[in-house]
């Protein structure tokens, strides 16, 4: 029997008793800042309705280890510990002065256990959001003291693991920018040349397709991680009608997008693949030009910054026009220095990027455990 177990059936074997959260702490909501006046660097994070802080400012309105829950716009109901003073805005709630029975720890862990349900709930038809009254009608347990202790002590293990491959994978993604430019800086005889010299360039369909149920599959920007995962499909009479078909070691590339521009991904099979117009198709020379080179020079900061001389960032969604693109300037060293910069260079985007065997895929493993035994350990009989 382990030491929660026996501490259970010594403490409170017959069940738990349940509150509100309303009663058992304070549900506070933050003060607007107007968005224009946040900094990018300032003393304090300033916490509202999405995941990572809006911005920055020089004085806090909350102290450090205390509960966020995100009460509006798309990421309403998120759940987060913040560890540092912090600004909290008009759509952050906080959670605080817990009663003496209640472990704060261990009530975060158990509000981001709902977190699920919160982010899929929401008020009127509009923007989401997060009533007051939804929070504060959560059922919290309430065991012994000794119990909430030894379970925070169980899951912060995880979260702290978690933590720490989370901060070697920050080093390991600066340490792969490094080696990615300083080998491309490093190779002698390069060449510099525009991308309409040693490619082809086309964009996809500019109208909204037909979806059907099956058929050709149809990617676009949001697809760029992972082509072949996309759940929309347009049929093969639509997908005869494309002059420009995508084939093994093309580059899409991001050109229309709220996020990246530049963001790539090489063609890795021969099948069929419809694309909206946000993606570029980029067919190298494959005489002069490795896919995988072209793919890692325009996300290296040499890349970023010839296309943010072509980009049109007050556009909305931002964007670079085809024509454009191919004014971009890459460095070309031999095929052979191409491919010895790749071979280096994979090891790295493994170990960053690949949800399979990487270190992301190492915090996908703790994550999901960390959940597992939060689901379990926070599930209690009710004292009847």
């Amino acid at each position: 029997m382990s030491k929660l177990e026996e501490l259970i059936q010594e403490l409170c074997p017959d069940g738990i008793e349940f509150s509100n959260l309303g009663n058992v702490c304070n549900i506070q909501k933050g003060k607007q800042l107007n968005k224009d006046s946040l900094l990018d660097k300032g003393l304090y994070p300033v916490i509202n309705g999405g995941i990572t802080p809006s911005g920055y400012w020089n004085e806090y309105n909350f102290n450090a280890n205390l509960i966020t829950i995100s009460q509006g716009g798309a990421s309403a109901g998120y759940v987060n510990y913040i560890e540092t003073p912090f600004w909290a805005g008009a759509h952050c709630f906080v959670l605080t002065n817990p009663i003496k029975k209640i472990n704060y720890k261990f009530l975060y862990h158990f509000i981001k256990m709902h977190q699920y349900t919160l982010m899929n709930s929401q008020v009127g038809a509009g923007i989401p959001s997060i009533a007051t009254k939804t929070l504060s009608e959560i059922k919290v347990p309430i065991p012994p003291l000794q119990v909430q202790r030894e379970i925070v002590r169980i899951l912060d293990n995880f979260t702290e693991l978690t933590a720490e491959l989370t901060a070697e994978l920050t080093a390991r993604k600066i340490q792969y920018e490094y080696y990615l430019e300083s080998m491309i800086l490093s190779c002698t005889g390069s060449r510099k040349a525009k991308l309409n010299d040693v490619c082809e360039i086309y964009d996809g369909i500019h109208q909204t397709p037909k979806y059907t149920n099956s058929g050709v599959k149809f990617v676009s920007v949001e697809n760029i991680d992972n082509l072949y995962d996309t759940t929309k499909f347009i049929s093969e009479e639509a997908y005869e009608k494309y002059k420009i078909k995508p084939q093994k070691n093309d580059v899409f590339m991001t050109r229309i997008t709220a996020g990246i521009i530049g963001k790539c991904t090489v063609v890795d099979r021969n099948e069929p693949l419809a694309y909206y117009v946000s993606l570029a198709l980029l067919r190298p020379n494959s005489k002069v030009l490795d896919s995988r080179y072209l793919k890692y020079y325009i996300e290296s900061s040499y890349g970023k910054k010839e296309l943010h001389k072509f980009t049109l960032t007050d556009a909305t969604p931002p964007k670079i026009n085809k024509e454009d693109i191919g004014k971009v300037s890459i460095l070309i060293p031999s095929l052979e220095e191409q491919r010895r910069i790749i071979s280096v260079i994979e090891k790295f985007d493994t170990l960053c990027n690949d949800i399979s065997i990487g270190i992301p895929a190492e915090i996908e493993a703790r994550k999901k455990q960390y959940e597992y035994y939060r689901d379990k350990l926070l599930t209690f009989k009710e004292l009847s």
